[in-house]
């Protein structure tokens, strides 16, 4: 089952994932909320729309914007609608 961690915290896991350009998109009742924190980062892709980021927040340090999710896909994409994908030191293990 995949699996997100980041600083030895959880921060989603299912098998319920879409892999799109090699990045795991978690469904979004499979992210644990208690450390994600809104970012005002925003990011367009041209294929998929405006993604928008959160602060991962763990034991005190955070990693900005190391998720990111699109609340309004284009077509193209409509499938990761609020999914969650991850990067910038966070590891996600299939």
């Amino acid at each position: 089952m995949p699996k997100a961690t980041w600083n030895g915290a959880v921060l989603a896991q299912s098998d319920h994932c879409e892999v799109v350009e090699g990045n795991y998109y978690f469904p979004p009742d499979s992210v644990n909320k208690e450390y994600f924190k809104e970012s005002s980062t925003h990011t367009t892709c041209p294929w998929k729309g405006l993604a928008s980021y959160y602060n991962i927040e763990v034991s005190g340090q955070t990693n900005k914007d190391a998720a990111w999710y699109y609340p309004e896909p284009k077509d193209a994409a409509k499938q990761i609608k609020h999914y969650v994908a991850f990067w910038k030191g966070t590891r996600v293990e299939a």
